[in-house]
Protein backbone atom coordinates (compact mmCIF):
# COMPACT_ATOMS: atom_id res chain seq x y z
CA UNK A 1 0.00 0.00 0.00
CA UNK A 2 3.01 2.28 -0.51
CA UNK A 3 1.35 3.97 -3.49
CA UNK A 4 -1.94 4.53 -1.70
CA UNK A 5 -3.66 7.57 -3.23
CA UNK A 6 -6.51 8.62 -0.96
CA UNK A 7 -7.64 11.37 -3.37
CA UNK A 8 -8.97 8.71 -5.75
CA UNK A 9 -11.37 7.37 -3.14
CA UNK A 10 -14.97 8.50 -2.83
CA UNK A 11 -18.01 7.57 -0.80
CA UNK A 12 -19.56 5.40 -3.54
CA UNK A 13 -16.39 3.31 -3.84
CA UNK A 14 -16.27 2.81 -0.09
CA UNK A 15 -19.98 1.88 0.05
CA UNK A 16 -19.41 -0.65 -2.74
CA UNK A 17 -16.49 -2.13 -0.80
CA UNK A 18 -18.65 -2.60 2.33
CA UNK A 19 -21.44 -4.27 0.37
CA UNK A 20 -19.06 -6.75 -1.26
CA UNK A 21 -17.55 -7.40 2.17
CA UNK A 22 -21.00 -8.03 3.63
CA UNK A 23 -22.35 -10.19 0.80
CA UNK A 24 -19.13 -11.90 -0.38
CA UNK A 25 -20.54 -11.45 -3.87
CA UNK A 26 -20.17 -8.89 -6.66
CA UNK A 27 -23.55 -9.82 -8.18
CA UNK A 28 -25.47 -9.44 -4.91
CA UNK A 29 -23.73 -6.12 -4.19
CA UNK A 30 -24.74 -4.93 -7.66
CA UNK A 31 -28.35 -5.93 -7.01
CA UNK A 32 -28.42 -3.99 -3.73
CA UNK A 33 -26.86 -0.94 -5.39
CA UNK A 34 -29.30 -1.25 -8.33
CA UNK A 35 -26.48 -1.19 -10.87
CA UNK A 36 -25.16 -3.83 -13.27
CA UNK A 37 -22.48 -6.28 -12.23
CA UNK A 38 -19.82 -4.78 -14.49
CA UNK A 39 -20.15 -1.44 -12.65
CA UNK A 40 -19.38 -3.12 -9.32
CA UNK A 41 -16.54 -5.14 -10.86
CA UNK A 42 -15.07 -1.91 -12.26
CA UNK A 43 -15.29 -0.26 -8.82
CA UNK A 44 -13.65 -3.27 -7.17
CA UNK A 45 -10.80 -3.24 -9.69
CA UNK A 46 -10.33 0.48 -9.09
CA UNK A 47 -10.14 -0.11 -5.33
CA UNK A 48 -7.61 -2.89 -5.86
CA UNK A 49 -5.39 -0.55 -7.86
CA UNK A 50 -5.70 2.27 -5.34
CA UNK A 51 -5.05 0.07 -2.31
CA UNK A 52 -2.53 -2.26 -3.88
CA UNK A 53 -4.29 -5.36 -2.56
CA UNK A 54 -6.66 -7.94 -4.16
CA UNK A 55 -9.15 -7.33 -1.28
CA UNK A 56 -11.22 -10.40 -2.25
CA UNK A 57 -10.21 -13.77 -3.70
CA UNK A 58 -12.45 -16.35 -5.32
CA UNK A 59 -13.53 -19.18 -3.00
CA UNK A 60 -16.06 -21.67 -4.35
CA UNK A 61 -19.16 -19.77 -5.43
CA UNK A 62 -18.29 -16.62 -3.47
CA UNK A 63 -15.49 -14.27 -2.48
CA UNK A 64 -13.26 -14.40 0.59
CA UNK A 65 -11.90 -11.08 1.94
CA UNK A 66 -8.17 -10.69 2.44
CA UNK A 67 -6.70 -9.61 5.77
CA UNK A 68 -6.38 -6.10 4.36
CA UNK A 69 -10.08 -5.99 3.47
CA UNK A 70 -11.08 -7.17 6.94
CA UNK A 71 -8.80 -4.58 8.56
CA UNK A 72 -10.33 -1.80 6.43
CA UNK A 73 -13.93 -2.43 7.54
CA UNK A 74 -13.86 -0.30 10.71
CA UNK A 75 -12.00 2.71 9.23
CA UNK A 76 -14.19 2.69 6.11
CA UNK A 77 -17.33 2.75 8.28
CA UNK A 78 -15.85 5.66 10.23
CA UNK A 79 -15.09 7.59 7.04
CA UNK A 80 -18.60 7.05 5.69
CA UNK A 81 -20.07 8.19 9.00
CA UNK A 82 -18.07 11.40 8.78
CA UNK A 83 -19.11 11.95 5.17
CA UNK A 84 -22.75 11.51 6.19
CA UNK A 85 -22.35 14.04 9.00
CA UNK A 86 -21.46 16.68 6.38
CA UNK A 87 -25.07 16.48 5.16
CA UNK A 88 -26.73 16.82 8.55
CA UNK A 89 -27.26 20.57 8.25
CA UNK A 90 -28.08 20.64 4.54
CA UNK A 91 -31.36 22.20 3.38
CA UNK A 92 -33.89 19.40 3.25
CA UNK A 93 -37.15 19.02 1.38
CA UNK A 94 -38.50 15.46 1.16
CA UNK A 95 -40.10 16.25 -2.20
CA UNK A 96 -36.81 17.31 -3.76
CA UNK A 97 -34.65 14.33 -2.73
CA UNK A 98 -34.51 10.73 -3.84
CA UNK A 99 -34.48 8.74 -0.60
CA UNK A 100 -33.69 5.08 -0.11
CA UNK A 101 -33.69 3.29 3.23
CA UNK A 102 -33.05 -0.24 4.44
CA UNK A 103 -35.20 -1.24 7.42
CA UNK A 104 -35.12 -4.46 9.43
CA UNK A 105 -38.47 -5.60 10.85
CA UNK A 106 -40.28 -8.87 11.16
CA UNK A 107 -43.53 -9.15 9.24
CA UNK A 108 -45.72 -8.01 12.14
CA UNK A 109 -44.01 -4.61 12.50
CA UNK A 110 -43.38 -4.39 8.77
CA UNK A 111 -47.03 -4.78 7.78
CA UNK A 112 -48.32 -2.42 10.48
CA UNK A 113 -46.06 0.49 9.54
CA UNK A 114 -44.43 0.46 6.13
CA UNK A 115 -47.31 -0.03 3.67
CA UNK A 116 -49.00 3.05 5.17
CA UNK A 117 -45.73 4.98 5.15
CA UNK A 118 -45.03 4.29 1.49
CA UNK A 119 -48.60 5.00 0.35
CA UNK A 120 -48.58 8.36 2.12
CA UNK A 121 -45.12 9.29 0.84
CA UNK A 122 -46.03 8.49 -2.77
CA UNK A 123 -49.34 10.34 -2.43
CA UNK A 124 -47.30 13.36 -1.29
CA UNK A 125 -45.00 12.96 -4.34
CA UNK A 126 -42.01 11.96 -2.21
CA UNK A 127 -39.43 9.90 -4.11
CA UNK A 128 -38.95 7.08 -1.61
CA UNK A 129 -37.76 3.51 -2.07
CA UNK A 130 -37.30 0.98 0.73
CA UNK A 131 -35.63 -2.37 1.21
CA UNK A 132 -37.34 -4.31 4.01
CA UNK A 133 -35.53 -7.20 5.64
CA UNK A 134 -36.48 -9.61 8.42
CA UNK A 135 -34.77 -8.77 11.70
CA UNK A 136 -35.30 -11.96 13.73
CA UNK A 137 -34.00 -11.06 17.17
CA UNK A 138 -31.81 -8.19 15.93
CA UNK A 139 -28.12 -7.83 16.69
CA UNK A 140 -26.06 -4.71 17.31
CA UNK A 141 -24.13 -5.45 14.11
CA UNK A 142 -27.16 -4.80 11.89
CA UNK A 143 -26.87 -1.07 12.65
CA UNK A 144 -23.24 -0.76 13.66
CA UNK A 145 -22.10 -2.29 10.36
CA UNK A 146 -24.54 -0.12 8.36
CA UNK A 147 -26.46 -3.14 7.08
CA UNK A 148 -29.70 -1.26 7.70
CA UNK A 149 -30.82 2.26 8.61
CA UNK A 150 -33.19 1.35 11.43
CA UNK A 151 -34.88 -1.57 13.16
CA UNK A 152 -38.41 -2.02 14.50
CA UNK A 153 -38.50 -4.69 17.19
CA UNK A 154 -39.86 -5.63 20.64
CA UNK A 155 -36.37 -6.96 21.46
CA UNK A 156 -34.06 -3.97 20.85
CA UNK A 157 -30.29 -4.56 20.81
CA UNK A 158 -28.52 -2.50 23.46
CA UNK A 159 -25.26 -0.62 22.94
CA UNK A 160 -23.99 2.88 23.79
CA UNK A 161 -23.88 3.89 20.12
CA UNK A 162 -27.48 2.83 19.43
CA UNK A 163 -30.50 5.07 19.95
CA UNK A 164 -33.97 3.72 20.69
CA UNK A 165 -37.48 5.11 20.95
CA UNK A 166 -40.56 3.27 22.23
CA UNK A 167 -43.24 3.39 19.53
CA UNK A 168 -46.10 1.69 21.34
CA UNK A 169 -46.98 -0.82 24.05
CA UNK A 170 -49.65 -3.48 23.71
CA UNK A 171 -51.33 -6.29 25.60
CA UNK A 172 -50.65 -9.92 24.79
CA UNK A 173 -53.59 -12.07 23.67
CA UNK A 174 -54.08 -15.72 22.78
CA UNK A 175 -55.29 -16.33 19.22
CA UNK A 176 -57.30 -19.42 18.27
CA UNK A 177 -59.91 -20.86 15.91
CA UNK A 178 -63.31 -20.49 17.65
CA UNK A 179 -64.74 -23.29 15.49
CA UNK A 180 -62.34 -25.76 17.10
CA UNK A 181 -61.94 -24.60 20.68
CA UNK A 182 -62.66 -21.96 23.29
CA UNK A 183 -60.13 -19.53 24.70
CA UNK A 184 -58.11 -21.02 27.59
CA UNK A 185 -59.78 -20.19 30.91
CA UNK A 186 -56.86 -20.76 33.28
CA UNK A 187 -53.09 -21.01 33.43
CA UNK A 188 -53.41 -24.78 33.61
CA UNK A 189 -55.62 -24.83 30.51
CA UNK A 190 -53.10 -22.60 28.71
CA UNK A 191 -50.10 -24.76 29.61
CA UNK A 192 -51.84 -28.00 28.65
CA UNK A 193 -52.89 -26.65 25.24
CA UNK A 194 -50.84 -27.13 22.07
CA UNK A 195 -49.08 -23.99 20.84
CA UNK A 196 -47.58 -22.62 17.63
CA UNK A 197 -44.87 -19.94 17.73
CA UNK A 198 -42.51 -18.11 15.42
CA UNK A 199 -38.88 -19.18 15.29
CA UNK A 200 -37.03 -16.70 13.11
CA UNK A 201 -34.69 -17.90 10.36
CA UNK A 202 -31.97 -15.60 11.73
CA UNK A 203 -32.36 -17.01 15.25
CA UNK A 204 -34.57 -16.37 18.27
CA UNK A 205 -38.28 -16.83 18.89
CA UNK A 206 -41.41 -14.73 19.31
CA UNK A 207 -41.86 -16.45 22.69
CA UNK A 208 -38.98 -14.39 24.08
CA UNK A 209 -41.41 -11.53 24.74
CA UNK A 210 -43.65 -13.70 26.95
CA UNK A 211 -42.71 -12.61 30.47
CA UNK A 212 -44.87 -13.59 33.44
CA UNK A 213 -44.44 -14.23 37.15
CA UNK A 214 -47.06 -16.98 36.87
CA UNK A 215 -45.43 -18.83 33.98
CA UNK A 216 -41.90 -20.14 34.48
CA UNK A 217 -41.35 -20.60 30.74
CA UNK A 218 -43.53 -20.52 27.62
CA UNK A 219 -44.92 -23.97 26.70
CA UNK A 220 -42.82 -25.87 24.19
CA UNK A 221 -44.53 -25.30 20.83
CA UNK A 222 -45.97 -28.19 18.87
CA UNK A 223 -45.39 -26.26 15.64
CA UNK A 224 -42.99 -23.46 14.73
CA UNK A 225 -43.12 -21.23 11.66
CA UNK A 226 -40.59 -18.73 10.34
CA UNK A 227 -42.84 -15.65 10.30
CA UNK A 228 -46.08 -14.33 11.77
CA UNK A 229 -47.93 -14.63 8.46
CA UNK A 230 -47.61 -18.39 8.73
CA UNK A 231 -49.57 -18.63 11.99
CA UNK A 232 -53.23 -18.53 10.75
CA UNK A 233 -52.84 -21.44 8.32
CA UNK A 234 -51.74 -23.75 11.14
CA UNK A 235 -54.27 -22.52 13.69
CA UNK A 236 -57.37 -22.65 11.50
CA UNK A 237 -59.04 -26.02 11.79
CA UNK A 238 -57.03 -27.02 14.89
CA UNK A 239 -56.98 -26.47 18.65
CA UNK A 240 -53.60 -24.72 18.49
CA UNK A 241 -52.98 -21.43 20.31
CA UNK A 242 -50.50 -18.66 19.69
CA UNK A 243 -49.66 -15.81 22.08
CA UNK A 244 -49.05 -12.51 20.32
CA UNK A 245 -49.72 -8.79 20.59
CA UNK A 246 -53.44 -8.01 20.58
CA UNK A 247 -52.65 -5.46 17.86
CA UNK A 248 -51.98 -8.31 15.42
CA UNK A 249 -55.71 -8.94 15.33
CA UNK A 250 -55.93 -5.83 13.12
CA UNK A 251 -53.70 -7.32 10.44
CA UNK A 252 -51.93 -10.67 10.17
CA UNK A 253 -54.18 -12.55 12.62
CA UNK A 254 -57.50 -10.85 11.83
CA UNK A 255 -59.03 -14.15 10.66
CA UNK A 256 -58.66 -15.64 14.17
CA UNK A 257 -60.47 -15.04 17.46
CA UNK A 258 -58.50 -13.69 20.41
CA UNK A 259 -58.84 -13.33 24.16
CA UNK A 260 -56.71 -11.98 27.01
CA UNK A 261 -54.06 -14.35 28.32
CA UNK A 262 -55.60 -16.10 31.39
CA UNK A 263 -52.82 -15.05 33.78
CA UNK A 264 -50.73 -11.96 34.48
CA UNK A 265 -48.30 -11.21 31.69
CA UNK A 266 -46.11 -8.20 31.00
CA UNK A 267 -47.25 -5.89 28.17
CA UNK A 268 -44.91 -5.77 25.18
CA UNK A 269 -43.37 -2.61 23.71
CA UNK A 270 -42.14 -2.17 20.15
CA UNK A 271 -39.09 0.06 19.67
CA UNK A 272 -37.48 1.93 16.81
CA UNK A 273 -33.68 1.59 16.96
CA UNK A 274 -31.01 3.35 14.91
CA UNK A 275 -27.30 4.13 15.04
CA UNK A 276 -26.24 7.45 16.48
CA UNK A 277 -24.57 8.31 13.16
CA UNK A 278 -28.04 8.85 11.67
CA UNK A 279 -29.59 10.89 14.48
CA UNK A 280 -29.08 14.33 12.90
CA UNK A 281 -29.43 13.36 9.25
CA UNK A 282 -32.55 15.23 8.06
CA UNK A 283 -33.73 12.45 5.73
CA UNK A 284 -33.39 9.84 8.46
CA UNK A 285 -35.12 12.19 10.91
CA UNK A 286 -37.99 12.59 8.40
CA UNK A 287 -38.33 8.78 8.18
CA UNK A 288 -38.43 8.43 11.97
CA UNK A 289 -41.11 11.12 12.22
CA UNK A 290 -43.30 9.27 9.69
CA UNK A 291 -42.95 6.01 11.64
CA UNK A 292 -43.81 7.74 14.92
CA UNK A 293 -46.94 9.33 13.44
CA UNK A 294 -48.17 6.07 11.87
CA UNK A 295 -47.53 4.22 15.14
CA UNK A 296 -49.69 6.71 17.01
CA UNK A 297 -52.54 6.32 14.53
CA UNK A 298 -52.25 2.53 14.56
CA UNK A 299 -52.72 2.38 18.33
CA UNK A 300 -55.97 4.41 18.25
Amino acid sequence: MKDFDFEKLDGQLLKTFLLILEENSVSVAAERLDVNQSTVSHSLNKLRRILGDPLFVRSGQGLTPTETALALKAPVLEVLDKLQSLTDLRPFDPKSEKMHFVAAANDMQRDLIFPQLLRQAWADEVSLTMELRPSGVPSVGLLRDARCDLILTPLPPDAPDLMQLKLFTGEMHVFYDPACREAPQSLEDYVQSDHVSVHFALGGSSDEVIVSRDLQAPPKPKVTVSNFAGLPAFIRGTALLTTQLKLMGKALLQSLASAPVPFEIEPVSVYMVWHQRSTNDPAHRWLREQIIEISRKTMV
